[in-house]
């Protein structure tokens, strides 16, 4: 396997052939090659190849790795319904009634009478 054909984010399926052109291109950062490849956004979000753009990015501008601007970190997200959201804080309420012996409907007891 020659170097051009390494892969570097297996996620995305995205070459070190890949990454050196971006950076002979003029990329500078981590997060401007995750903008262009999706190097990054893969299920594993970085954590393989971040490392290995970075070392990419040190070894072509001859900068310390430590001097190589790491990526911003966003968690994956996904859609919430307002039903899940209610649902959490009505059991976390109840566990609150619960423990202080105050009913939902705001009575003494618990139990609602």
């Amino acid at each position: 396997m020659a170097d051009k054909d390494i892969i570097i984010c297996r996620c995305e399926d995205i070459t070190r052939e890949k990454i050196l052109e971006c950076i002979a291109e003029g990329y500078q950062t981590i997060d401007e090659i995750k903008r262009v490849t999706r190097a990054g956004m893969g299920p594993c979000q970085g954590r393989t190849c971040r490392l290995l753009i970075a070392q990419e990015l040190s070894r072509a501008y001859g900068v310390p790795m430590e001097e190589v601007l790491m990526s911003t970190f966003r968690p994956p997200t996904k859609p919430v319904t307002m039903g899940t959201l209610a649902d959490a804080w009505l059991e976390e309420y109840e566990g609150e009634a619960a423990v202080s012996g105050r009913a939902i409907d705001g009575k003494e007891g618990g139990n609602g009478e």
